[in-house]
């Protein structure tokens, strides 16, 4: 008996065990969701920016430096490397990039967790690892650190470029014509068995012009008038124009000879190009003028499914990932639970205020309430009255001995002018008014009833 007992104890008790958190110690733990459309195969190793706002995040309850912020696993065990760009918890906008090791198109209601709001965490130290080892250099062009390198192999640029505040992804570097350069370096060799690949982001001031945005020794990826250009001893030309003044996605891989540029995550042109077996300086921005953010330098060929992936996550119109609100459990939906976060801000002084619009929210629907009913009840009241008064002949000055129409304001006002009327009898129990006073008395009652 006490087997079975405990054994559905345990039956039980794994539903809680199930979701059991990743630590306590983080009292908040918001689901990330990933949404992986237009892609055909699985994509590995993939590093996608969330984007944090008081839309999404109570940043109220994070510590000022988003340092308690944690990302986990769906399974709520595993830790997930992440890079932070940008944390501003004053206008409270952070931007934040984490490695999914898999992102699969046949996997549905992909997700993993946010955890945050522990006062006593202490910051993890930004290894720069949340890229893989096939990325050279990454340059997020945040303010505090415009040139640095965000991957493992922090190399540092040299140039002139100044912070875009407003831009696609944080913080972006504006271009006026000069290059910002890095040192010759093995990491950016570019002959390699794996291949190669550049991405950034894109606004041109104004098109066309004539800039060159990658270049070492004879290989150069350039925009030529409104054309995205590989030149390598030959010249490959994408088919499609780019756009002035506005955000676009650019990209080339070179995997053996085969050259694939890419402008929005499509493909915009291919042709055989071979990469020299070099390692010179690297030279981006050149002859450029506007900005650029998220420049990848990586020694692999990414595939067309993660240039969609990136076009998805970084643009604009990012719905790869999305934040569902503090409060918004499994099976609640997917939108964001603004009153919720709105009753999380709310200050004492704010209760006490809609508390006492409440009461007298209460005491004005109440009185409402009253005056309806008191009205219908006395409307009622003057209808009955007045039917019997329409039909009433020799018997007008006796409709208040024959019933009761306590409810009605039209009887009050008759039974005060019978009243008067009863004051005029004679010695001999005679009414002293002519037929023509009862016809008005009548007809100026029946006039103040239908009013």
């Amino acid at each position: 008996m006490m087997k079975k007992i405990l054994s559905v104890a345990c039956l039980l008790l794994l539903p809680l065990i199930a979701q059991a958190n990743w630590n306590d110690a983080w009292t908040t733990r918001d689901k990330v969701l990933v949404n992986p459309v237009g892609i055909t195969a699985p994509v590995t190793q993939v590093v996608v920016p969330v984007r944090l706002h008081s839309g999404n995040f109570n940043f109220a309850d994070a510590k000022p430096d988003g340092s308690d912020l944690r990302f986990i696993a769906a399974d709520d065990k595993t830790e997930l490397k992440f890079h932070i760009e940008k944390y501003d918890s004053v206008n409270e906008l952070a931007l934040v990039w984490v490695q999914l090791p898999k992102i699969d198109p046949a996997e549905k209601e992909a997700y993993f967790w946010l955890y945050s709001a522990n006062a006593e965490a202490q910051a993890i130290e930004d290894s720069k690892t949340a890229w893989d080892a096939t990325t050279a250099a990454v340059f997020n062009f945040a303010e505090k650190s415009l040139l640095q390198d965000s991957s493992s192999n922090s190399l540092v640029a040299s140039g002139s470029v100044t912070a875009q505040k407003a831009a696609l992804l944080g913080e972006a570097a504006t271009f006026n014509g000069a290059a910002i350069s890095l040192g010759a370096s093995p990491v950016l060799k570019l002959f390699s068995p794996s291949g190669f690949t550049f991405s950034a982001w894109i606004k041109p001031a104004s098109l066309p012009q004539q800039a060159v945005l990658y270049q070492q020794g004879t290989v150069a990826l350039k925009i030529d008038g409104q054309k995205l250009l590989l030149s390598a001893g030959s010249n490959i030309t994408s088919d499609a124009d780019l756009k002035p003044a506005a955000w676009q996605h650019v990209a080339v891989t070179i995997s053996g000879a085969k050259v694939v540029l890419y402008i929005d995550g499509k493909p915009a042109g291919t042709g055989n190009i071979a990469l020299p077996d070099i390692q010179q300086e690297v030279q981006m921005g050149s002859g450029f003028v506007g900005d650029i953010d998220q420049i990848e330098l990586a020694n692999t060929v990414h595939t067309e499914d993660w240039m969609k992936l990136a076009v998805s996550g970084q643009g604009a119109d990012a719905k790869l990932i999305s934040v569902e609100a503090e409060g918004e459990e499994e099976g609640e939906g997917e939108s964001v639970s603004y009153f919720g976060i709105l009753f999380k801000s709310l200050t004492t002084d704010a209760w006490v205020v809609i508390i006492i619009l409440s009461i007298m929210f209460m005491i004005s629907t109440a009185v409402m309430i009253g005056k309806f009913v008191l009205v219908s009840k006395t409307s009622k009241s003057n209808m009955e009255f007045l039917s019997s008064f329409r039909n009433a002949n020799q018997e007008l000055l006796e409709l208040d001995k024959q019933g009761e129409y306590s409810g009605s304001s039209v009887f009050r006002l008759y039974t005060a002018g019978i009243r008067e009327i009863r004051k005029r009898y004679g010695a001999n129990n005679e009414l002293a008014l002519s037929g023509a006073s009862m016809d008005a008395i009548k007809a100026s009652t029946f006039a103040w009833g239908e009013a």
